[in-house]
């Protein structure tokens, strides 16, 4: 049974509470006003593609995608960039199906793939993606910077 779809404007306020734990996971202090702002800007400006998960009526879980571009393959790819599900739904399914429904927008725009990334230190999401037929890419080395003025 389906328990994913596309999140529309509507799901916000719950969906924000949802952002806030996953922001809180990673060591973020806890703002709902702004991710509930944060998220309808996503949602109304299309700058993402946001899947829900439910459990009976309530948002157990999400995943966020952004659009970016392969010059050399000259085609859309997605980054798979928030994957979260409420902790007292883990271990039931919702992941698997969140990022089928990744898969399913990968294939439906015609885009290349679904990048995404994820700490060495993640047990959890180290078993879970290779599960759901991502392959470690190891060719590369993944550098950041970052504006220490934003």
């Amino acid at each position: 049974m389906k328990n994913t779809r596309k999140a529309t404007i509507q799901d916000v306020h719950q969906l924000s509470e949802l952002f806030d734990q996953y922001r809180i996971f990673y060591h973020k202090d806890s703002d709902i006003p702004a991710a509930e702002k944060f998220l309808t800007e996503r949602i109304k400006n299309k700058d993402s593609e946001i899947f829900i998960a439910e459990s009976e009526g309530k948002l157990v879980g999400f995943v966020q995608l952004y659009p970016l571009f392969s010059s050399t393959r000259m085609k859309r790819y997605w980054l798979l960039n928030d994957l979260y599900v409420n902790e007292n739904y883990r271990g039931k399914g919702f992941s698997k199906e969140l990022i089928e429904e990744a898969k399913e927008l990968a294939k439906s725009t015609n885009a290349c793939g679904v990048l995404l990334e994820t700490g060495r230190s993640n047990d959890i999401g180290n078993k879970l993606y290779p599960s759901c037929g991502f392959e470690l890419y190891d060719e590369v080395n993944f550098y950041e910077w970052t504006n220490r003025d934003s």
